[in-house]
């Protein structure tokens, strides 16, 4: 069964504030995590600064700059996760770096019953 983990950063601005060299060590342990089998697919995102948001209304296509919600805690990446259940996802989302300062949240993806 895949999950979906969302990575919400803590404080988005910090992360920007550091240099490529203060960020490596973060990456490294994102790397590692990576290569556990029951990771599908995932990817960082770019700043929430340069999220456009799109709606529909009545028919009319509504597109505005910026990110969906204002939030402290910013969608900074996700996971696609394989794992046999919902506690198995959540052990091994805890082991995403980003847990330990901001948050993850871990849902099913839904698989529509064939016709």
């Amino acid at each position: 069964m895949e999950f979906l983990a969302l990575i919400h950063a803590s404080d988005e601005a910090e992360w920007d504030s550091l240099s490529d060299d203060e960020k490596q060590p973060v990456y490294a342990r994102y790397t590692e995590f990576e290569k556990d089998d029951r990771v599908v697919d995932g990817g960082e995102l770019q700043s929430s600064t340069t999220a456009t948001t799109v709606r529909v209304r009545d028919g009319e296509r509504l597109v505005t700059d910026g990110p969906y919600a204002e939030v402290k805690e910013a969608l900074g990446g996700f996971y696609v996760l394989d794992c046999d259940s919902i506690e198995e996802a959540c052990q091994l989302a805890a082991k995403i770096p980003a847990a330990e300062r901001g948050a993850v949240e871990v849902r099913p993806v839904y698989v529509r019953e064939e016709s």
